[in-house]
């Protein structure tokens, strides 16, 4: 299948590493042009190099981006639009929230998490919203969470701003239709990347667990038996972002190999 992705310009949030990372591999593996936004250059420089060595796709640059800094994101919107001719895909990326129940946080981490990981969002599309009606197409997807259908334990911040995340797209698709600009939510399920690791071994040793033990645990409640790999998430985001996909908006899906058991 011909996912029509060759030359056309796509963002990548956070895409020196993990699920952003792998995202924007799988694009430019399609011939797209890809710009990767992260806060670490010497990260966004290695992970460059790496995807043009892996693809020979000539075509995928960075610009350093603090997601919740809002000249930072005008900055690369730009900077994608006019190196690569407009904008066609907006990938929405961010890392996770701080771990912890509601007794844990203050204010403060309450607005740094909405600032990360709601907000975000929210900028990223309005900057590309002009590019997007001007050539009267476009595809925004949002990344979100497994806790979009059912909360996790002790991560509350991103139980509540990820839930937002869904309610924005499913508000914006209905508004953005007539502009044929399609917007969806992918979640991730328990994805093998550092984050998920690093969530793994807090609540190893909150248990008092193995580490080893505690994720073959994990894996078996999983039904298909094993983590995903990030690769296996990253093909569903460029599906929903390509040529492929011309009426599918407003949706959201998991990538979780059945470990969610909600409707």
């Amino acid at each position: 299948m011909d996912l029509g992705l060759t030359g056309k310009s796509v963002i990548v949030m956070a895409g020196s590493k993990g699920l952003g990372k792998a995202t924007a591999l799988e694009f430019a593996r399609e011939g797209a042009h890809v710009v990767i936004g992260s806060r670490n250059e010497e990260e966004l420089q290695k992970t460059v190099a790496e995807i043009k060595e892996q693809t020979n796709n000539p075509n995928v640059s960075y610009q350093i981006c603090d997601v919740t800094n809002v000249e930072d994101l005008k900055n690369l919107v730009a900077y994608a639009a006019q190196t690569n001719g407009g904008v066609d895909v907006l990938i929405n990326n961010a890392g996770g929230p701080p771990a912890g129940g509601f007794d844990q946080f203050t204010d403060e981490q309450w607005q740094k998490a909405y600032e990360l990981n709601l907000l975000s969002y929210i900028r990223a599309i309005r900057e590309v919203l002009p590019f997007m009606r001007e050539q009267g197409s476009g595809h925004i997807l949002n990344f979100a969470s497994s806790s979009i259908k059912q909360s996790l334990d002790n991560l509350l911040l991103s139980n509540t701003f990820r839930a937002g995340i869904v309610g924005l797209a499913k508000s914006l698709s209905q508004e953005f239709s007539k502009d044929n600009i399609l917007i969806n939510t992918l979640g991730p399920g328990r994805i093998a990347t550092d984050r998920l690791a690093e969530l793994d071994q807090m609540r190893a040793d909150k248990l008092g667990q193995n580490f080893e033990e505690l994720k073959s645990a994990t894996e078996k409640s999983i039904p298909i038996g094993r983590y995903g790999r990030p690769d296996e998430f990253a093909k569903q985001a460029v599906f929903l972002c390509s040529g492929a996909n011309t009426y599918v908006t407003g949706q959201t899906l998991l990538v979780d190999g059945g470990l969610v058991k909600a409707l």
